[in-house]
């Protein structure tokens, strides 16, 4: 058994990434309820509890409470956010509401000695998501850094080993933050950080065959990242009881079903159906604009192209497969009991029918697309395949802003192509997280030689990332964006004006829908 740190959820939309730089670290982690009993967390072993953040106030009637009990463990505890504020509002602190809520980048100051900050500079930019603050801390504690806005930005009780931030270590625009997660982890927990992602392969395909024992299993292959490791992780474990099914759903890129067919029929010999179902996708999404209601269109006929599927698979199927990520999860569902916010509907989350009589099989559902990768890259699956960008199962259609007609789609595809190609040619498609065009359903006036051209309006998106939770849009070479608009201005019809998004994610989200 793998030394464990708990991570009671409190509802934070950065909980798994908590979890996540948890496992940079070499160190198993676990994700509970927040109101899993302590002993519970002590039967399981862990040798430290972090608790998340949240969006609730520590005080309000209903705000998410952890067994008191977690406090007597004897073990290391770190507070985030809403986890400083339960410690100062359990062991006699006092948390009110702050004149000024604290959103976005801000400076700490570290002005006294603590094992969590140790080798780190006095000052570091960090990121804040609160309202709420300490004005007071308990008895036994003492305060050790400050923010513009955070008198008591992190404290400790050296002598419990109990410690707790303000800000959001885990998220990517925090300096330094994977540095005093591993303080917390090793200097105060003691781990010795040797768990590995050949630990979570060899637990992964263990459950698989426990879980599905001789049945068959069906899964969606997209040719992305996600379904292809899912693929061949499944296939590790149960072989020739997968068939895979490739819908044509009529909102893929420009020659993808091609490479699918290619690189995973012809190449990997998997067992792999083709479903051509274009015609049907647009007839649902006909008409339709408003982006959840495309969503839940889009993951409702992929549905019902499956059941077509189960229908021509040999021996009775019983699980359907998704390279369902924490990301899509996160952002999709409440995860348990817990109150974080819901920023959108994803295709592979929520269920699937009675009717169909199939179980979902999730083999990556706790991890973060570079932890996929990973994984990927263990299994033995080529660069090409594991370093792809990511693709929205929706696919186009999340893409094209408005209704979905065959010409906005064949409009996006080759202003896509041309991106991308330009992205392969620079060198930097490997190098970003991810490279995309929206079709933006305003026309806008140009010119095309001496005519007067009005046309569609291109936005193009290129984020760097390192978990999809956080994103900042690429810096490109002027001369790069210069060629793409040009290209994409003269060569597809039906575009006069190519733009470039400029958001970060938070506030914006990666993709526009």
């Amino acid at each position: 058994m793998p030394q464990t740190i708990a991570v009671l959820d409190f509802g934070s939309q950065f909980t798994q990434v908590i979890a996540r730089r948890i496992r940079e670290c070499q160190v198993y982690s676990k994700i509970y309820h927040y109101s899993t009993p302590a002993a519970q967390l002590k039967a399981d072993g862990v040798i430290g509890v972090i608790f998340s953040g949240g969006p609730q106030s520590v005080y309000s009637k209903d705000a998410p409470h952890p067994d008191k009990a977690v406090f007597d463990l004897g073990v290391p505890i770190l507070g985030i956010c809403y986890g400083l504020q339960l410690m100062g509002h359990f062991l006699g602190g006092k948390v009110a509401k702050g004149e000024r809520r604290e959103f976005g980048h801000g400076t700490l100051e570290i002005f006294e000695k603590s094992p969590l900050f140790k080798g780190l500079p006095k000052k570091l930019k960090v990121w804040n998501s609160h309202g709420d603050k300490l004005v007071k801390v308990p008895t036994g504690f003492k305060a050790v850094a400050r923010t513009e806005n955070s008198e008591y930005a992190a404290m400790q009780n050296a002598e419990r080993r109990f410690y707790a931030l303000q800000f959001h270590p885990e998220v990517f625009h925090s300096e330094r933050g994977t540095d005093i997660i591993r303080n917390f982890l090793v200097g105060i927990c003691g781990c010795t950080g040797d768990w590995s992602t050949a630990d979570f392969i060899k637990r992964k395909i263990q459950e698989i065959r426990d879980t599905v024992g001789k049945s068959r299993v069906l899964l969606g292959l997209s040719g992305g990242v996600d379904s292809s490791v899912a693929a061949a992780l499944i296939h590790a474990a149960i072989g020739k009881q997968l068939t895979c099914v490739f819908v044509d759903n009529g909102l893929l890129r420009k020659g993808e079903r091609e490479y699918v067919v290619s690189l995973y029929k012809r190449n990997f010999k998997i067992d792999l159906r083709v479903a051509d179902s274009e015609a049907l996708f647009l007839k649902k999404l006909k008409g339709v604009s408003e982006p959840e209601a495309k969503r839940k269109i889009i993951g409702n006929t992929f549905v019902k192209v499956f059941e077509d599927s189960l229908k021509s698979i040999a021996g009775r199927a019983e699980f359907l497969a998704q390279g369902t990520l924490y990301p899509d999860v996160i952002e999709s569902v409440q995860i348990g009991n817990n109150p974080a916010s819901l920023i959108k509907s994803h295709h592979n989350v929520g269920g699937l029918p009675e009717r169909m009589k199939l179980k979902l099989l999730e083999p990556l559902r706790e991890l973060f697309k570079d932890e996929v990768r990973a994984v990927g890259t263990a299994l033995g699956l080529p660069k090409e395949v594991v370093w792809r960008q990511p693709f929205p199962g929706p696919g186009l259609g999340v893409r094209v802003l408005g209704d979905i007609t065959a010409e906005k789609l064949n409009i996006l595809r080759e202003a896509d192509f041309i991106l991308q190609d330009e992205m392969m040619k620079s060198g930097l498609y490997w190098k970003v997280w991810q490279s995309f065009c929206v079709f933006l359903p305003v026309k806008s006036v140009g010119v095309i030689g001496d005519e007067r051209n009005y046309a569609y309006v291109i936005a193009v998106r290129v984020v760097e990332s390192i978990d999809a939770m956080t994103a900042d849009w690429s810096r490109l070479p002027y001369d790069l964006l210069q060629t793409i608009s040009n290209r994409i201005t003269n060569e597809v019809r039906g575009v006069s004006r190519v733009v470039l998004d400029i958001s970060s994610k938070p506030p914006a989200t990666i993709e526009w829908e």
